[in-house]
């Protein structure tokens, strides 16, 4: 079976060439962004306009500039929606994006290629042409935007707004982790630090599905959350200037401990969720038994 190779070199340390490295779990269901490849394409493709708008005359300078502003806030919002869509995608509870970025995007670059057009040719059915192929064209490259919410039938949406509230500010405390531990220069700890941020965003989930969870939850998400937020600061500060052995094992049996816990939390809201169903079955079965129909 084919082994990971694990050198002295190796972002996860091992001593034993070849040894088969533990499974870390930090990238399971981890999918390859879309906001990239294609989207570079589309902030480069407008580039060209800067040579034809200057030695033409005020007009085309000032439609070829018009231009190459429409194309490249339309790649900007295409990219901010891919992002949004791939974040709706992730979650089994998701309301729709607020600001259909990837719909305004066809639609500007649509508008900056009939300006291009104009100022090329000066008549208007080039451009009207250019406005409807690059719209349609960029519409079938990269799609629209979700325009439903996504699993919410039944859902209180006050509810639902707190968890999204919740989920928010939780993610903002990972992304704080995230960015110190750049600081510490340890690939090791870092590997280490996703393997939680996975178990941390499988609770979010949990969650997310069942908003009554919100207040089991909220302690782990909001307290133990900020308390982990500055530990990783103070490691990353004081590994980064010391390589301190000591402070590192303290900080690797914090992750430990968190982890640990935030999975068991996670598995007990799963239990009680499963012990929610399980009532209402009876529930129903006991109903039905006193109209005299038979549940077998």
């Amino acid at each position: 079976m084919a082994q990971k190779f694990g050198g002295k070199y190796s972002p996860e340390g091992e001593s034993t060439p070849g040894a088969k490295l533990p499974d870390t779990g930090s990238f399971r269901d981890a999918r390859r962004t879309r906001a990239g490849g294609r989207i570079n394409l589309l902030f480069l493709a407008p580039l060209p306009l800067i040579f034809s708008a200057f030695g033409n005359g005020p007009t085309a300078l000032a439609l070829n500039l018009s231009a190459l502003a429409l194309m490249l806030l339309a790649a900007w919002l295409t990219r901010e929606g891919l992002i949004a869509q791939e974040a709706y995608e992730a979650r089994k509870v998701a309301r729709r994006p607020a600001f259909p970025r990837k719909i305004t995007g066809s639609i500007l670059t649509g508008l900056g290629l009939g300006l291009a057009g104009y100022a090329a040719t000066g008549g208007l059915l080039a451009p009207v042409i250019y406005l409807v192929i690059g719209t349609t064209l960029h519409q079938l490259a990269f799609g629209p935007d979700p325009l439903t919410n996504k699993g919410m039938d039944g859902i209180d949406s006050f509810q639902t707004d707190r968890v999204a509230r919740a989920v928010t500010e939780a993610e903002k405390h990972l992304t704080a982790m995230t960015e110190a531990m750049k600081r510490a220069g340890d690939r090791q700890m870092a590997v280490r630090l996703e393997k939680f941020q996975t178990t941390a965003r499988t609770l979010f989930r949990t969650v997310e599905e069942d908003p009554r969870d919100l207040t089991a939850a909220r302690k782990y998400m909001s307290v133990y959350l900020m308390g982990a937020r500055d530990a990783t600061i103070k490691f990353a500060d004081i590994y980064g200037r010391s390589r301190d052995a000591q402070a590192r094992a303290d900080y690797a049996a914090l992750l430990d401990d968190l982890e640990q816990n935030f999975a068991a939390r996670t598995q007990k809201l799963l239990l009680d969720d499963r012990s929610d169903l399980t009532i209402e079955i009876d529930v129903l079965r006991d109903r039905l038994k006193r109209e005299g129909i038979r549940t077998e």
